[in-house]
């Protein structure tokens, strides 16, 4: 599942230019350029016809759609495209067409046209992948209300937690008084666009399953709302309300009654039933789109071939046609030119990379800048250590082309990369697992870096170690995800063993089992993430299985990976320094 090498050779890399081409000129001048790629029966016109026969039209076209691009549209994109977006896309006729619609489709929502990459494309998909990990329930992440809220308008500001079961204080415009609720969360956007400031979205899980659901009745998180003489509100408590009272306001809330405004309520706008209706509407619509037109790329044509650096990709699922894709680069110190200047030693290399269907046709490119400075006093051990870049891209199932350009500044070396990218797909009808990642560095990472930056995946930073090294007194981490588990109809969890066994040779150096209850994942998708310490093993050569066994279905998947016990590092603290990333 993963691919480590290092690259001596030298490509040749040509540009492309991207034409920009509007949605609906896809669909009224498609042409077909490949006789396998036949046009479907051209629909009739539907603009005399009531809407009801032309969604009647619409989902019949959905329903005809190829499997990776209803997929695309069903599990990808279906909080953030609009509806006319959709309508053209199902009609048009050819799959170049549909390539070209998907290509366009990111572009317009790109927020830095002028730059190489698209940062709303790959928040998005990070947003997917962090909603499948933190909010599967039964049910993949990305289908929860909780998961939809979180990609469609990215983190909330705040978040008010409570467990089910914890003890509640109403705040007045709920009515007051204390009671015990089920667990909810409450989602506080400072600014949502289109929408307005301070906006509250309240999720519930009154059957304890987890499976949180978005709300607009507040009174719903109440435990004891049917529990006579339990959970009385202030207005309850003194005989100016009763329990009954609750069931029969009309503005749809079951929250006890409050001090003054319509139904008993606080008088607040923000409590008003017509603007509760009115955000409970649009927090649901697909954000507002700011179109954007496509952007030239420019050509880039390398020559030489001065530097040799190691690479390698792992693939983690987002969705069930969608593969997110880290691809980390790593180079030895010691092929970087360092200027001195005030006694700080600096390097820097410029780094670009493109990634392309074996048809030509630009999928991503991305570039960056690795600085690294060191002190005259670090310099030297420095040399020894090397500088590790990482770049996540989203990619569909399929064989790509990959190229990647170094630039030593102060020299003008150049090292390049051209080879293969196979990204297999992983279904969502059996147990699969992603990459095994061995990684020098696995630490979680603060609430407001979640999913953001290098190395990082989810709520953990994981950085790879290339050569698969570890000294004894470096720990090593493992990183592995599982999916498609199968939860229990009535308990609504997963039943699974992880089967985690070292070996030197024939010999077993340690077997440990686990649960999911033991990694405290009930979904159906599991991240198993575990630090094990190398002081125990005498230096050599070593292998990891881990095997995955899903007792409900039966099912079982594993992954393998080989790794080095070193003697120990000699100053670990310019060992530190000297093997970091950027």
């Amino acid at each position: 599942m993963n691919r480590v090498g290092r690259i001596p050779f030298l490509i040749l890399l040509g540009g492309a230019l991207l034409l920009s081409v509007s949605a609906r000129a896809f669909a009224q001048d498609a042409q077909v350029k490949d006789p396998r790629d036949a046009p479907a029966e051209k629909p009739a016109d539907t603009a005399k016809k009531p809407a009801g026969k032309n969604t009647k039209n619409l989902r019949k076209l959905e329903k005809e759609l190829a499997t990776p691009y209803k997929k695309w549209l069903d599990e990808e994109v279906p909080y953030i495209i609009t509806d006319e977006e959709r309508a053209a896309f199902l009609q048009l006729q050819t799959n170049e067409e549909r390539e070209q619609f998907i290509e366009a489709f990111w572009q317009r929502r790109d927020p830095t046209p002028d730059t190489v990459e698209n940062e709303f494309k790959e928040e998005h998909y990070r947003r997917i992948a962090y909603a499948n990990e933190r909010f599967s329930s039964g049910i993949p992440g990305w289908k929860t209300d909780r998961g939809r809220m979180y990609i469609m308008w990215g983190p909330p500001d705040e978040i008010e937690s409570h467990s089910s079961g914890s003890t509640y204080d109403r705040p007045m415009n709920e009515g007051g008084g204390q009671t015990t609720v089920y667990a909810f969360d409450d989602w506080r956007y400072r600014y949502m666009e289109g929408i307005g400031s301070n906006i509250t979205i309240e999720f519930v899980d009154p059957t304890g399953t987890g499976e949180y659901h978005i709300t607009m009745d507040p009174g719903e998180k109440d435990a004891m709302a049917k529990v006579p003489g339990a959970g009385a509100s202030m207005l309850e408590q003194m005989g100016m309300s009763s329990r009954s009272a609750r069931f029969t306001r009309t503005d749809g809330s079951t929250a006890p009654l409050g001090l003054g405004g319509i139904n008993g309520g606080s008088g607040l706008e923000s409590d008003n039933e017509f603007t509760r209706l009115e955000q409970f509407s649009k927090v649901q619509a697909p954000p507002p789109v700011k179109f954007k037109d496509l952007e030239e790329v420019v050509s880039s044509r390398i020559l030489r071939n001065q530097i040799t650096f190691d690479y390698r990709y792992d693939f983690l699922r987002i969705t069930g046609d969608t593969i997110l894709v880290p691809v980390t680069v790593q180079i030895q110190n010691k092929q970087m030119t360092f200027r001195n200047r005030d006694g700080v030693n600096s390097a820097t290399l410029n780094l670009f990379a493109r990634i392309t269907t074996l048809t030509g046709r630009i999928v991503q490119t991305f570039e960056d800048v690795i600085q690294r400075d060191f002190p005259d006093s670090l310099l030297e051990p420095s040399l020894k250590g090397f500088s590790i870049y990482q770049k996540a891209v989203p990619l569909r199932p399929g064989l790509y082309k990959i190229d990647i350009v170094l630039k030593d500044v102060n020299s003008g070396n150049v090292g390049v990369l051209n080879t293969r990218l196979a990204v297999s797909a992983i279904p969502d009808d059996k147990l699969e697992a992603s990459s095994l990642i061995l990684a020098d560095q696995m630490e979680p990472v603060s609430s407001k870096d979640v999913g953001v930056g290098q190395f990082v995946l989810g709520s953990t930073k994981v950085r790879p170690k290339l050569d698969g090294e570890f000294h004894e007194d470096q720990p090593m981490g493992i990183y592995l995800q599982f999916y498609n588990l199968k939860t229990d109809e009535k308990t609504h969890k997963n039943n699974m063993s992880l089967d985690v066994k070292v070996s030197q040779g024939q010999q077993v150096i340690s077997h440990e089992v686990k649960t999911g209850e033991d990694l405290k994942q009930n979904g159906e998708q599991v991240t198993f993430e575990q630090v094990v310490s190398t002081k125990t093993m005498a230096p050599g050569k070593y292998k990891l299985d881990i095997q995955a066994t899903d007792l409900v279905s039966n099912q079982t998947v594993s992954r393998t990976a080989d790794f080095t016990v070193m003697p120990p590092i000699a100053n670990p603290n310019v060992a530190k320094t000297a093997a970091t990333g950027r």
